[in-house]
């Protein structure tokens, strides 16, 4: 899976931290009831709310991979309008079709 240079820059510089961080994630995905496609898809959902082309881009790509399809990451964005505004959510959507169109070459 695709990582950021600097998400791997962080993680050999502060093993310790990142090792930490990655095992509080997991605790919290395996906390409760939901699977990971959906997890993934309200993890966008928050990625959107804070704007985070990062994030987006990032849940975008872990949602592919446990099952979503266009349509439904599309849907989890677009439910994002009402709440943090069409500026917002047109931007996330941008960032999406930059994952869908990368991971169709």
């Amino acid at each position: 899976m695709y990582l950021p240079d600097k998400y791997k820059t962080f993680k050999s510089s502060h093993p310790e931290i990142f090792n930490l961080y990655q095992e509080l994630a997991t605790k919290v995905r395996e906390s409760g009831p939901l699977d990971e496609n959906t997890q993934n898809l309200i993890k966008l959902g928050i990625a959107v709310g804070s704007n985070s082309r990062g994030a987006v881009m990032s849940h975008t790509r872990k949602a592919l991979a446990t099952g979503a399809s266009k349509a439904d990451i599309e849907h989890a964005i677009l439910l994002a309008l009402s709440t943090t505004g069409f500026p917002n959510m047109i931007a996330a959507l941008n960032w999406a079709n930059e994952v869908f169109e990368t991971s169709q070459e």
